[in-house]
């Protein structure tokens, strides 16, 4: 638990203006989370911190690299990291009832009294949302040394398959497709 100290920031003694810090997170990190769809985490949170009276502009890169299972042949598949994202922390006296109205996502209240910015969560949802939807090489790197060769000569074997097959079921429904192209 003590760990998670290092991710708070005693705003409170910080000046007007702007300040940096930096994060290395790994696997460890998000052991505290749930399980992970990725592995061998290496990344560089930078945090710009530009203080201001009554607000805090944060700006956070994430750059690192990581290992996920590809979508396409089940390989293991490296990935780098890189992505930016901005939080305006706003200092108010009900932070609860301001974040429940709140729509922006990236506007976050906390208490007038509060004194440390907790922002472990934060880079945990950045991590993840630097991470692509779909997980696999290019067509261009497909066949690569990252590449499950076996999967994906089943797969294009699959889709001669499935162009060769003239299914009898949809042979009356060409037709209209010639009508619909006129």
């Amino acid at each position: 638990m003590n760990s998670r100290r290092n991710y708070d920031i005693a705003f409170v003694g910080l000046k007007p203006g702007n300040h940096e810090f930096e994060y290395t997170v790994d696997d460890k990190f998000f052991v505290e989370y749930q399980e992970q769809d990725f592995r061998n985490c290496t990344a560089l949170v930078k945090l710009a911190l530009e203080k201001q009276n009554g607000f805090m502009l944060l700006k956070f890169e994430i750059g690192g690299k990581l290992e996920v299972t590809c979508d396409r042949c089940g390989n293991n598949l490296p990935l780098e990291l890189w992505d930016e994202f901005n939080i305006v922390v706003k200092m108010v006296d009900e932070p609860d009832v301001m974040n429940e109205q709140e729509e922006d996502p990236d506007v976050y209240y906390i208490s007038k009294g509060e004194s440390h910015l907790h922002i472990a969560d934060w880079i945990y949802e950045f991590v993840n949302l630097s991470i692509p939807m779909q997980r696999m090489c290019s067509d261009d790197e497909m066949g690569g040394p990252h590449c499950n060769k076996e999967v994906l000569e089943m797969l294009k074997k699959l889709e001669e398959q499935k162009q060769s097959s003239n299914n009898p079921l949809w042979k009356g429904l060409e037709k209209f497709k010639d009508l619909e192209d006129s």
